[in-house]
């Protein structure tokens, strides 16, 4: 398994070239595979000299992992090809299901039952066999919760521990699902495998009324989410953090701004850790 470390960037085709003509470059940037391997010509191109920027990471979105529908294996295959065409450090997919006979362009939430542990784990490990590594896979933002019988942190606990893969801990999702549905965010983050965490998204969010907050990755990080990406670390450690930002994309000065909030969070982690007495 590559490491990685420090500030990512979802990479967007806004401002690709933007990117490209940069004096400075992320740490690490991040595509969804579907937007770009039938691709070839120009756009190829541009994701080759992209790569020799910033190390890849792939977030895919077709996977449907919780789905009714048999795996697409040959799709998996894709997936893997492309991996390795551009040296992939990570796939990661989310906890959710996309396809039923067709692709619903949206996230649809499992039920968090122990048979649904048992059928996700089951699909993960199959995936994971084909890929030969580990999957990554992120907890997502939820406006239901049908049929639920467990809490969402058991429910990935338990996903993970059967399917012996990796968390993608996304931070804004956490806190829109805290406010959706009533519950602690911060008690979400003390639950989750702290070993298993690959790495960190942040985002923006809608707030549609007092208790409804919409995941649209169209709006700068909000100070609730700042702060409880701060606490992550805390209780986490200091891992791999990627912002997305996925409309009404901002000025690259902005965005700079937003990278430059996380590193000095993660700074300030580092320098309170390294500051620590030591007892013997």
């Amino acid at each position: 398994m590559v490491s990685f470390s420090g500030v990512g960037l979802g990479l967007r085709r806004d401002f690709i070239d933007t990117f490209l003509n940069a004096e400075t470059h992320p740490d690490f940037i991040e595509v969804a595979p579907e937007n770009w391997m039938n691709l070839g010509g120009r756009h190829a191109k541009l994701l080759a000299q992209c790569v020799e920027k910033s190390p890849l990471l792939c977030h895919g979105l077709s996977l449907s992992i919780g789905g009714p529908h048999p795996l697409n294996i040959e799709f998996v295959q894709q997936i893997k090809d492309f991996l390795s065409k551009y040296q992939v450090l990570t796939y990661s997919e989310h906890l959710s299901y996309t396809h039923d006979g067709g692709y619903l362009y949206d996230l649809l939430p499992i039920p968090m039952t122990e048979a649904a542990v048992k059928y996700v784990a089951e699909r993960i490990l199959r995936v994971q066999d084909i890929l030969g590594q580990r999957l990554v896979i992120e907890n997502v933002s939820t406006y239901l919760m049908p049929h639920a019988e467990m809490s969402e942190a058991d429910f990935m606990c338990a996903v993970i521990a059967q399917a012996d893969c990796e968390l993608l801990l996304d931070v804004n999702n956490v806190y829109v699902n805290s406010m959706n549905h009533g519950s602690n965010g911060y008690a979400f983050i003390d639950a989750m495998p702290k070993e298993r965490i690959r790495y960190l998204h942040i985002a923006g969010h809608e707030q549609l009324s007092e208790d409804l907050l919409i995941d649209t990755h169209g709006a700068a990080v909000g100070d609730s989410v700042w702060k409880l990406l701060h606490y992550t670390y805390q209780v986490c450690g200091v891992k791999p953090t990627l912002l997305e930002r996925d409309f009404n994309i901002p000025t690259w000065s902005e965005l700079q701004d937003e990278l430059g909030t996380i590193k000095h969070l993660q700074k300030q982690h580092f320098d309170e850790k390294v500051t620590q007495p030591i007892f013997t």
